[in-house]
């Protein structure tokens, strides 16, 4: 699904329009699938008070619809008005001759209606400003947000859900309005807008739904990316020929784990063989390798000369040399620490990749070696994927963690087409980009936002997955795709079993292969 912004969605509108499609006919529709969407939120709505904050154009239109069906369901509507429609305004009156009830909030001295109102709300859909121009929130607009975000912490089972946008939240930014409120959903119309997954504007949007509105994608010729849903990755999914062999699938050779962090190999080497490779070596310090394979029974070894115990020596970067040949894909870095050889070792390995034409992943400690070597991109030519967290991504651009937190698709954008390499910023939100500019540069967006997700280790799984798809023939763009999406998901039925705290990274690999299974038979 495309992900627009404010402007370029005001053109699909347009383009609409001159299909004979008019505005009042999306806002019909706006209002129908929102209500339909608010009514799975809120269970059965007969007898729930539900309050509308409406604003002046086609966001409060939009508003208007929802609260006449869901009037029309049995739901106690209550309509505040942040200023006067116009006098023929259809959706309003179509609304009150059903007996709904409506304040203006200029008739509402200090509030006080407003705040019994919120009081005795069961939720509130927060249809004010939409995608238009971003402003400052000012006079009642910022006092009703304020008071919105009091009531919210006095009773905090008050459902806020934001239509379209939440206000005071920039659609193409992410940048908010202090008094924009925290909403438990956001409702977003025909296209998501980037500004929903930037910080701090992801935070203030909650759970996000997408709902048709009658504008054909085709329509949206301009886009920012693609917001990643089942049908995008299905088809992403490798052939597996009932004829194959451990080769048809291909070899990865993961370099990965120190003495402090044998954990990470573990992780690498068992996401890569549940996502279908072949066959999975762990290049690791020789010491290490009794206690891995202990636990990774199908992997095979590479034993590495070390420096000190469990930290691999510079100089086996010889012996690495000299087997990228019998290799499809090479992931290097999880758990390899940071101590002196072992980053020799790693900067060593590097140089060794210019000509290589097997697929790279770099991850975890190969990156913060990478933000030790200025503009080590125009020495690293070989196609690669890499995956930062946002401290990573800090260190690689010199940026702040918040400055990439609030910016995370341009950022991701920006240092694919600078780096030449396939990034992918983890995080809520992951963000996946490839060189170049739309449409030759595609840049996607995970759906998920799972807090069991942000646990030691689980990156590590998803460099292994990814490193197991690339083995199977898929592009770089591709397996990083569809191997963010499979982790999501499988996070998503973890956290369905277990909850979302106490959530491990081991927990995913065994429940990859189910993942894969359920997405094949369209489940």
């Amino acid at each position: 699904m495309k992900i627009l912004t404010a402007a370029q969605m005001k053109r699909a509108e347009e383009e609409c329009a001159r299909a004979g499609v008019p505005t009042s006919t999306l806002i019909d529709n706006a209002g129908k699938a929102v209500a339909a969407e608010v009514r799975k939120i809120l269970g059965d709505v007969a007898g729930q008070q539900i309050l509308f904050f409406i604003g002046p154009g086609n966001n409060g239109a939009d508003g208007l619809v929802t609260a006449r069906y869901m009037y029309n369901w049995g739901a106690k509507i209550d309509l505040y008005l942040f200023s006067r429609r116009p006098i023929d305004d259809v959706y309003l009156s179509r609304a009150t001759e059903r007996g709904i009830t409506a304040t203006l909030a200029m008739e509402d001295e200090g509030l006080k209606n407003l705040t019994s109102l919120l009081r005795r709300a069961d939720a509130i859909v927060d249809a004010l400003l939409g995608t238009g121009k971003n402003r400052t929130l000012e006079g009642v607009f910022a006092a009703a947000m304020a008071k919105l975000n009091e009531v919210k912490k006095e009773k905090p089972s008050l459902k806020v859900i934001a239509l379209d946008i939440p206000t005071g939240l920039d659609a193409d930014t992410g940048a908010v309005d202090p008094d924009c409120p925290y909403s438990d959903y956001t409702i977003t119309l025909g296209f998501p807008k980037p500004g929903l997954f930037n910080m701090p504007g992801a935070e203030r949007s909650g759970k996000i739904t997408v709902v048709d509105i009658g504008i054909p994608e085709e329509f949206a010729t301009e886009y920012y990316g693609e917001y990643l849903e089942t049908k995008d990755v299905k088809p992403l999914l490798p052939y597996r020929s009932p004829f194959a062999n451990k080769g048809t699938f291909g070899k990865v050779l993961v370099i990965a784990g120190s003495i402090n962090y044998i954990g990470a190999a573990y992780l690498a080497c068992n996401g890569a063989m549940r996502a279908g490779a072949g066959l999975t070596t762990l290049a690791v310090a020789e010491s290490l390798v009794p206690v891995l394979a202990a636990k990774l029974t199908e992997t095979t070894y590479l034993p590495l000369p070390e420096a000190e115990t469990g930290i691999v020596s510079p100089e086996a970067v010889d012996i690495i040399k000299g087997e990228l040949d019998s290799y499809d894909v090479l992931l290097a870095g999880p758990g390899m620490g940071q101590r002196e050889p072992a980053v020799q070792f790693m900067q060593n390995l590097f140089f060794e990749l210019k000509d290589k034409v097997l697929k790279v992943i770099l991850d975890a400690d190969a990156l913060n070696t990478l933000a030790r070597i200025p503009d080590w991109w125009q020495n690293l030519t070989c196609d690669a994927i890499l995956t930062p967290h946002p401290g990573e991504m800090a260190r690689l651009t010199g940026r702040s963690a918040e400055e990439v937190q609030r910016n995370r698709l341009g950022i991701t954008r920006e240092m694919a087409g600078k780096w030449h390499k396939t990034v992918i910023l983890k995080g809520a939100y992951t963000v996946i980009a490839e060189p170049g500019v739309l449409p030759s540069g595609r840049m996607g967006v995970s759906p998920f936002t799972n807090p069991g997700l942000a646990s030691a280790g689980t990156g590590d799984v998803l460099a292994g997955v990814i490193a197991g798809l690339l083995s199977q023939g898929l592009s770089l763009f591709d397996a990083a795709t569809l191997g963010v999406y499979l982790h999501g998901l499988t996070g998503e039925t973890v956290r369905n079993n277990l909850g979302d705290t106490g959530m491990v990274a081991s927990d995913l690999p065994p429940l990859l292969p189910l993942t894969i299974k359920k997405m094949k038979e369209g489940s």
